[in-house]
């Protein structure tokens, strides 16, 4: 199972081979190979003049091209190479270039390539600095034998052990959740602690290495990193046991101020504005900015911490993370999330140890304020909105799509400390937010080596709204107000009779409304084939595809009516009545915002001018009108 999510990055990895090739060098220069020269007497004497020194000018080896017109007031220590700098602009900045060459710096036990440009450098020593690359002010560049952080032991989940996750340069989320979710497989265990062993001891390196055009500019201090192909380091406090991936189409990035340590950053993300990484890994495009703090977690593709905290945790891909708030000990593969302003995702210290976790789902929204007592577990309640200030107690939520919010009233026999919880209530109330976050992160995503699932509804959601409806409609006995002890899987909150059925028609309608969806697809693909005479009978006939299969047992379940263009029919008012209430539930906010701001519908768009819903009506209509021509296709 490791070997079918690691895949072959051993021998595709740009890390395990810009190692090897340091390792190995293809003759007597990693950078320049047998290509190399001693330099001649008239160079010495010109690098001299040129107010340049070395205690042993033998000990340079050079290209053959190498002119000493190029290298000025520096100094070489140890063994060193130095290519051909014939490049005239070079570029540091936008609008700052300089000839290629080496000015004002001092080396030791380094290769520097071809057209490469180091120019007031305090000291950097035992580097390989790749053709192209620039150094530019910078104080201290130091390498010796290092992995560039991998291999290490990442406490995701529980800071005080038990679900660690050791670090390779090309992690993916599916990874980290396995092996830090299936603990008790040990052949996984097994599996990956080889596998990591084997990686560790593959990109192990006697020298730092700058790779092809990587920018590393006004930074104070560097040890034993790897900075990939056009990276940008600029204005980083530290940079220090790190694993900078990065493409000309990926830049990653590290600047204004912001501390990476022991962490790996891969292609296109970025630490900025203060920002402190440690002993973490970014995976692609994720980022780190406005003195946001990345310790000991794992974030996702398109994953951003900025201002708050995250500490111990798996973040999957899109989580929203803005503002001031901590996010400890979370377990989040699938993501797609937020952490709102003023967030205490965190209480996981019992008085005796802080060894408590969250196990997030996909979707969750933390609003302003929040506590969240440990351990909780959501993982079976994806897309749940926990309302702004509510205080969360220990618990197990098994309800999708539902709203947990302050109690409206206090109720005989029932706790204070319960919140109320609305099942379902997001699909009701606030389908917006789901249908528009399909779209968003569609468009936002930026990974190329990451495939996402940006369907909310689909089967395996679908089978958890399945058995949160069966739970909400085997009550004993209908009441005014329920509790854990009546409804399994509303956690320590409490259920009114009202919100119970309001739960169930939602799960029900876009359980009816996922199948129906299912059902046009594949009348559309027979009708593409010219196979519509098979379409009368594909309820009552299995398929070999499991998503189809799927959505017809549901058909099945759900519905009595058996004739297909009835269904269909359905199926378009059903899109027809979604796009309404996307309508509405924005439109909710138009009309408290008229009741409490004086101006408020000049300032604000009206949601019937709002883009998104705009699009899912022209998306509505689009629907009705295939369906019209299915049907008709369908004939008699």
């Amino acid at each position: 199972m490791i070997k079918d999510l690691t895949g072959n990055v051993m021998e595709t990895s740009e890390l395990v081979k810009a190692v090897a090739e340091v390792k190995k060098p293809k003759g007597k220069s990693v950078v320049l190979g047998d290509a190399v020269r001693k330099l001649k007497a008239k160079e010495i004497e010109k690098l001299i003049k040129n107010g340049n020194f070395s205690p042993d000018w033998d000990n340079i080896l050079v290209a053959k091209e190498f002119s000493p017109d190029r290298v000025f007031h520096s100094s070489f220590f140890g063994n060193c190479v130095l290519g051909s700098f014939l490049e005239n602009a070079v570029n540091v900045d936008k609008n700052l270039s300089y000839p290629s060459g080496i000015y004002n710096s001092t080396i030791t036990d380094c290769e520097v390539g071809c057209n490469a440009l180091v120019m007031n450098v305090g000291s950097i020593s035992n580097y390989i600095i790749r053709e192209d690359a620039v150094i530019f002010n910078c104080q201290s560049i130091v390498g010796s034998e290092s992995a560039f952080g991998n291999g290490l032991e990442i406490g995701i989940a529980i800071e005080t052990g038990g679900r660690e996750v050791l670090s390779y340069a090309e992690m993916t989320i599916p990874v980290a959740e396995l092996v830090a979710g299936r603990r008790a497989d040990k052949q996984i265990q097994a599996d990956y602690k080889a596998f990591i062993e084997k990686y560790v001891k593959a990109v192990t390196c006697p020298k730092g290495i700058i790779c092809k055009k990587a920018i590393v500019r006004n930074t104070a201090k560097i040890a034993n990193t790897f900075i990939g192909a056009s990276a940008l380091i600029d204005g980083a406090t530290l940079v220090k046991e790190a694993t900078i991936l990065s493409n000309a189409d990926e830049v990653t990035e590290v600047t204004d101020g912001a501390y990476v340590t022991q962490s790996i950053l891969q292609w296109g993300s970025e630490a900025t504005s203060m920002a402190i990484v440690a002993k973490s890994i970014m995976t692609e495009h994720s980022h780190a900015e406005r003195h946001g703090k990345v310790t000991e977690s794992i974030l996702g593709p398109n994953t951003g911490v900025a201002e708050g905290e995250c500490t111990a945790s798996l973040c999957g891909p899109f989580v929203g993370f803005h503002h001031q708030s901590l996010l400890i000990a979370a377990y989040w593969p699938e993501g797609k999330g937020n952490v709102g302003y003023g967030a205490n995702v965190g209480s996981n210290h019992t008085g005796k140890a802080p060894d408590q976790e969250i196990w997030c789902g996909e979707g969750t929204f933390f609003g302003l304020g929040v506590n969240i007592k440990m351990p909780t577990d959501l993982s079976r309640a994806p897309y749940c909105i926990i309302a702004t200030a509510v205080n969360a107690l220990p618990q197990k939520v098994e309800m999708p799509f539902s709203l947990i919010n302050t109690p409206a009233a206090l109720h005989p026999g029932i706790s204070p400390a319960y919140n109320e919880i609305m099942p379902g209530w997001v699909l009701s109330d606030n389908i917006f937010s789901v249908k528009r976050n399909e779209g968003k992160y569609e468009k936002r995503n930026k990974a190329k080596r990451t495939k996402f699932t940006f369907e909310a509804l689909r089967p395996d959601i679908i089978d958890l709204m399945l058995e949160a409806r069966k739970r909400l409609s085997s009550v004993a006995q209908t009441k005014e107000i329920y509790t854990d002890k009546d409804v399994k899987g509303i956690g320590k909150n409490y259920l009114s009779e009202e919100s119970r059925k309001n739960g169930i028609d939602a799960y029900t309608f876009y359980i009816k409304y996922y199948a129906l969806k299912g059902l046009k697809a594949k009348v559309a693909e027979l009708v593409s084939e010219k196979k519509a005479k098979e379409v009368a009978g594909i309820l009552d006939t299995a398929s070999a595809c499991p998503r189809w299969e799927h959505e017809r047992k549901v058909l099945l379940q759900e519905f009595s009516e058996r004739d297909v263009k009835a269904l269909l029919k359905q199926y378009a008012d059903m899109t027809v009545q979604i796009a309404k209430d996307v309508e509405d539930s924005k439109a909710k906010d138009d009309k408290r915002g008229v009741r409490v701001i004086p101006d408020y519908a000049e300032a604000h768009e009206a949601a019937k001018d709002n883009s998104f819903v705009k699009q899912t009506w022209a998306e509505t209509e689009a629907t009705k009108k295939e369906i019209e021509e299915l049907i008709k296709k369908l004939g008699n």
